[in-house]
């Protein structure tokens, strides 16, 4: 018997991990969308002998549809359940890949990108949701963090792409390749099991406890955490009507809001968009110089995400948060500093690269994984597809904001206030995560909910 056991709980955790990284994979398209145009925008704007403006809405179009896809996968995650949502988003990256490739007008490209941003916004809302309610406590935030991992890794993958294609100017083939991966997630998503808490919130609590047995290292842990989703599920309302009667609820909504707006403001999708475009400005003028530099900057964030895996559910949220912020307003603030000077000598270039890495790493090992984490621990399971929703979709119009601000700021602030503004931002984010983030390292999700509904400060519901 203690052999058998033994085999079982060796079997659940392959299957917890298996089921955790092939959700992840969605992290893996996201990032190559985000990253791919970093290195084709160059080429296109050349083609199709595009405007500033109009490049900016190039790169911005995919959020606007990102922003959409994430309001729409609220209702298609409650109705259709997490898996079938992240199958409509593999198609819909199969769809949006192909036809950016195949675009014959600047029109055109704008459009296929609307459609990966459908597909990045169910992709950004259902796998962290998933994640959250697959994960067991102890290990996810971890879990969440390899989301974010998956990103990184797409974000690097693409710019190794975009630099091999780069003499070529193959910009088609830059953006059409993403169709593989994304096939082999559409194929990957048939083997997922549902979600446990959607199972439960749906009324079929069978096939839940079944889910979490084969998930969880006993069977009495799968029962324990049945029974606190049955508790959990006892609030009658949800969603919209939730958020109408109930402050609480309304109050982590507010704070989803507030840390997708936080994330997005760093100024870190400005790197990952115009990557190219800011190595131009620190003085690198050669296209292979700056289509490497690119390739480094991916690496870099995907090896400091690393940090924030090993960081997450050990030293916790909020102090990790706390250093990314404060080591993101001194990268931009030094790298704004030198381009007020003057960038005049190799040496200087290289530091300010340094600068630039070291704000990226303060990213990766913080904002970028730990805001996913916490908005999708912080909303009561009655509201969760509701509060996430909302702040996915936030996430994605600040982002369109960011993206489609970018040139015109450094045309009209100059270069070097352009980097301080995003330096001071950082600075203001350190006062609210102290003031309002609160610490959910190791405490169940049904606890969380408890301490809020019951209207503790929002920074105090993590507390045991």
């Amino acid at each position: 018997m203690p052999g058998n056991n033994q085999k079982s709980r060796t079997s659940n955790k392959v299957m917890t991990l298996f089921v955790c990284f092939l959700a992840a994979l969605a992290g893996l398209l996201f990032g190559l969308d985000i990253g791919v145009i970093a290195g084709a925008l160059p080429f296109i704007a050349k083609d199709f002998n595009v405007t500033a403006h109009q490049q900016e809405w190039i790169v911005s179009s995919m959020m606007f549809g990102a922003a959409v896809g994430a309001v729409g996968s609220g209702w298609m995650s409650s109705r259709l359940g997490r898996k079938k949502s992240l199958m409509a988003g593999a198609i819909l990256f199969v769809i949006g890949s192909l036809w950016s490739a195949g675009a014959t007008s600047p029109e055109m490209l704008i459009a296929a990108r609307v459609v990966l941003g459908l597909a990045v916004g169910v992709a950004s809302y259902t796998a962290p949701l998933y994640l959250s309610e697959i994960a067991p406590e102890k290990i996810r935030g971890s879990m969440i963090s390899l989301y974010q991992l998956m990103i990184t890794i797409g974000i690097l993958a693409a710019y190794l792409s975009d630099t091999a294609f780069s003499d070529a100017g193959a910009w088609r083939w830059m953006l059409g390749i993403i169709t593989i991966p994304a096939v082999l997630l559409l194929i990957g998503v048939f083997f997922l099991p549902n979600s446990p808490r959607w199972l439960a919130a749906k009324g079929d609590f069978r096939s839940a406890e079944r889910v979490l047995s084969r998930l969880r290292d006993t069977s009495e842990q799968a029962k324990r955490e049945l029974d606190e989703i049955r508790e959990s599920l006892k609030i009658k309302q949800s969603g919209w009507q939730l958020f109408q009667s109930n402050s609480n609820f309304r109050r982590a909504v507010f704070l989803g809001v507030l840390l997708q707006v936080m994330q997005q403001f760093t100024g870190m999708n400005v790197i990952m968009y115009y990557a190219p475009k800011i190595f131009e400005i620190a003085g690198f003028a050669n296209t292979t110089q700056q289509m490497w530099g690119t390739v480094i900057v991916g690496l870099v964030n995907v090896l400091a995400t690393f940090i924030a895996i090993g960081l997450v559910d050990r030293w916790g949220r909020k102090p990790t948060l706390v250093l990314g912020f404060m080591v993101m307003a001194i990268g931009m603030g030094i790298l704004g500093t030198m381009l007020h000077i003057g960038i005049h000598s190799p040496e200087a270039q290289y530091f300010a690269v340094a600068m630039l890495l070291m704000f990226i790493i303060g990213f990766a090992m913080s904002a970028g994984p730990l805001i996913w984490v916490l908005c999708s621990e912080i909303q009561p399971l009655k509201g969760r597809d509701f509060g996430i929703t909302v702040s996915t979709a936030t996430n994605w119009i600040a982002n369109m904001i960011v993206g489609a601000t970018f040139l015109t700021m450094l045309n009209t602030l100059g270069n070097a206030p352009t980097f301080w503004v995003y330096a001071g931002l950082n600075v203001f984010f350190i006062l609210l995560t102290l003031a309002l983030i609160p610490e959910t390292k190791n405490v169940s999700l049904e606890h969380i909910e408890r301490n809020l509904m019951s209207g503790k400060k929002l920074r105090d519901i993590g507390q045991k």
